[in-house]
């Protein structure tokens, strides 16, 4: 309040000093003419004099925030014109003028109507003017004058924001700028200390600080670690008055984060990890995974983890899984338990993005052991090879071993191992395997034109468990044998003119041969021996696999001989040679001076020239109706004709003729009679059955004549030897049916001990379970047998 008191005192003091003294300066852009008296001689003789301006003002002052009871005095206006008399009235215009500022239009006195406020409104600029009541003439001219505003300290500093966030790196070094804080104060700057601002800090010590006159607030401790503290808050103030006592203040606060640096290595949580996988898992299989603990974040804490040099480096990789950072220990090669049971690794996990500057604090990785132990299972029988390729000639014989196959089991138990083929894969039964050693064998033979390869596939089971077996491709090629003889490649119609000319050419000739031989085709023409000199036609080799034919005399008659007949000798130059007969058939045709075929002696010709496509379907389709009609008259013939075997239910068949047979008399010779049977060679050995009508004739038979006189019985028992015997002859003697059983069937026995091998080979080995009952069968299916059929 004291310097308040002081202050205002000053102002005032001011103030008045420069009514009293300073006089009014005329404005400098007035354009009201002033009152002058200059001592000049006009031209009438007449002296002017000048007057001196009355105005006692120039610059008002006033302080702001006035807290007074009575409106606020500001100054006095006055000009020498005024005599006191209340002849001149004072109009105040221009900025606040009768809102802020009011002025007594009798004595001048200005006062301050409401508070000021310098941070709204620093300055004010004013126009006075003096003017006479009764003629309302300006008595001095309209001028300017200026109220000032003084500033007091009623502003705090103010910080431009009310939080700050700001970041540094960890393990910086003392004094290591974060940021700068800026407050500002509203009040006067040019007056006085109440815009003069000094920053402190209140909260945050002793690891930062801040720099009083800049705002900048540093680091004040070395090393500070991310990892034991991240987070800090700062307290900054703000005070004018250059930070004396009764200044104004302000605070902000700074939130300030310590960014990671790479300046920790990582670190396993334990030194050994122990694994399991079993021996068979298929590459790339993840057995288990690891991880270093790094406490540093984000691209400092990533780490790449790899194998030592050592025991199993070659067996099993490891990768870095990129979002958890963990070593995953995956399988490199196959495992094999009876090779090696254990394997230790030495894994190291390694910063991808080391800091040069903390090398210094060690090596940036860690390492680990990684025990992996193997554990063993029942493997099917691996076979020594992929695939089989096996190549054989066409003209091997039946049951000829034509290649071998071996696998053996893993396991350290050695288990014995059976083979077999599977039939989906050889429907026809061609080939075989013995089920011990693995060799293939042919059961039938090969012919390369009809198949010149055969894909099949072999299976290998373990005979202690049959649910442990493999299979193998086995690709058989058909090596090509020269067993074909080359033949014309097609029907050739060949003709020669009437009118021909010794040495013209009337065909060429191409042939093709079923066998492929490595080295190609090649094929010689040559007339058959019989007949070497041909007078009507050459063979000409035309040394390409084809030959011409040329005729050998001028001119042929059809009247004479229409066709000629020419064999050809073709053969080729394999081993073993291989070669036919091939005869062209050429016919003698009138033709025109160009060659051009006119008329053949061939009926052939003549229908296809006299008759159009039209009438040869007409034709074709009534032939094809002609014999269908005597197909079905046929049929219908055959059926009337047609005799039941039985037509009684009474007749039992017990006599060698039926009852109803009365016979034809002594005419009949197809009826049976005892002669016959007592004189054997009387006999016609070409009839047929004579109780029956057979459907189909069957191919007469010889039978051995009986040359001796024996007797009835005995001559019947042989002929029902002989009816049994014969597979033409249908089973319609009684005697013979009811006497003897037969041979064999055609259907082969219903016994399983005789069965075939089926197409899914069958596993016998549970017979072995039965009981001592089916030690036989057990013995006999359950061993280790051929694949022979």
């Amino acid at each position: 309040m004291r310097t308040y008191y002081c202050l205002s005192l000053f102002i005032w003091t001011c103030m008045f000093h420069t009514v009293d003294a300073i006089p009014l300066q005329e404005k400098a852009n007035s354009d009201l003419p002033s009152k002058m008296v200059v001592d000049l001689t006009k031209e009438d003789g007449k002296m002017l004099h000048r007057t001196k301006r009355g105005w006692m003002w120039n610059q008002f002052f006033l302080l702001e925030e006035y807290t007074g009871t009575d409106t606020q005095y500001v100054g006095k206006l006055h000009t020498d014109q005024d005599k006191g008399d209340g002849n001149l009235k004072y109009i105040l215009t221009g900025d606040g003028a009768g809102s802020l500022f009011v002025i007594d239009e009798n004595t001048g006195d200005i006062h301050a109507a409401k508070k000021l406020d310098r941070e709204e409104k620093s300055l004010y600029i004013l126009r006075a003017k003096a003017i006479d009541r009764k003629t309302g003439r300006q008595v001095e001219p309209e001028s300017e004058f200026i109220i000032k505003i003084h500033d007091i300290n009623d502003n705090e500093p103010k910080f431009t924001k009310d939080l700050y966030t700001a970041s540094v790196p960890e393990m910086s070094g003392v004094g290591t700028s974060v940021i700068q804080v800026t407050a500002t104060d509203a009040d006067d700057a040019n007056y006085g200390n109440s815009a003069k601002v000094v920053y402190s800090i209140l909260q945050g010590q002793p690891y930062f600080s801040v720099d009083p006159e800049s705002g900048i607030i540093k680091t004040a401790l070395p090393d500070m670690s991310r990892e034991n503290r991240e987070q800090y808050q700062v307290v900054i103030q703000a005070k004018d008055m250059g930070g004396q006592m009764g200044g104004l203040s302000g605070t902000t606060t700074v939130n300030i984060t310590l960014t990671d640096v790479n300046n920790n290595p990582p670190r396993f949580p334990q030194s050994t990890y122990q694994f399991n996988s079993p021996e068979s898992v298929p590459l790339g299989t993840h057995l288990g995974r690891i991880k270093a603990n790094d406490p540093d974040v984000g691209e400092n804490a990533e780490m790449e983890y790899s194998i030592a040099e050592g025991d199993g480096a070659d067996m099993f990789d490891v990768i870095t899984d990129k979002d958890t950072q963990e070593g995953i220990i995956t399988v490199k090669q196959n495992l094999d338990f009876e090779n090696q049971m254990l394997y230790t690794l030495r894994v190291d996990a390694s910063n991808t993005h080391p800091d040069p500057r903390f090398l210094h604090l060690g090596p940036f990785k860690d390492t680990a052991v990684v025990k992996i132990s193997v554990q063993d299972i029942d493997e099917p029988p691996v076979f020594s090879k992929l695939f089989y390729l096996i190549e054989v000639d066409e003209d091997v014989k039946e049951g000829s071993i034509i290649g071998q196959v071996t696998a053996y089991d893993p396991d350290a138990m050695n288990n014995l191992i059976k083979y077999s083929i599977d039939r989906h894969t050889d429907m026809d039964r061609i080939f075989s395997i013995h089920s011990e050693n693995g060799s293939i064998f042919t059961l039938k033979p090969l012919d390369r034109e009809s198949s010149s390869w055969h894909n099949i596939s072999i299976t290998a089971t373990e005979i202690n468990n049959s649910k442990q077996s493999s299979h193998i491709p086995v690709f058989i090629r058909i090596l090509d044998i020269n067993d074909h003889a080359p033949e014309f490649a097609m029907y050739y119609e060949t003709f020669v003119c009437e009118n021909a000319k010794p040495g013209q050419l009337i065909q060429t000739i191409s042939v093709m041969d079923k066998d492929d031989p490595p080295r190609g085709h090649k094929f010689f023409f040559e007339p058959v021996p019989e007949f070497p000199l041909n007078p009507n036609f050459t063979i000409v080799d035309n040394k390409d696999n084809t030959a011409g034919i040329v005729t050998r005399k001028d001119g042929y008659s059809r009247n004479k001989m229409s066709t000629y007949l020419l064999p050809i000798l073709i053969f080729d130059n394999d081993y073993p040679i291989q070669s036919s007969t091939g005869t062209l058939t050429i016919r003698v045709c009138a033709c025109d001076n160009q060659g051009n075929m006119q008329s053949c002696s061939a009926e052939a010709l003549v229908l296809a020239a006299g008759l159009s496509t039209g009438a040869l379907i007409a034709i074709l389709l009534c032939v094809i109706i002609l014999l269908v009609l005597v197909v079905l008259f046929a049929a219908l013939k055959r059926q009337r004709k047609k005799e039941p075997l039985i037509i009684s239910k009474d007749d039992v068949r017990d006599n060698i003729v039926t009852y109803n047979d009365e016979g034809g008399g002594e005419e009949d010779t197809q009826a049976f009679d005892i002669g016959t049977l007592r004189n054997p060679e009387a006999r016609e050995d070409s009839k047929l059955r004579r109780d029956v009508m057979p459907e189909t004739i069957f191919q007469i038979r010889r039978t051995v004549p009986l040359w001796e006189n024996i007797d009835v019985q005995d001559f019947i028992h042989r002929r029902l030897k002989e009816n049994d015997s014969d597979p033409s002859a249908p089973p319609y003697d009684s005697l013979a049916t009811y006497a003897y059983e037969g041979n064999d069937s055609i259907a082969n026995s219903l016994s399983s001990l005789e069965s075939l091998t089926a197409d899914c080979n069958q596993d016998y080995d549970y017979l072995s379970d039965w009981g001592p009952r089916f030690k036989k069968l057990a013995d006999m299916y359950g061993g280790d047998d051929s694949d022979r059929d």
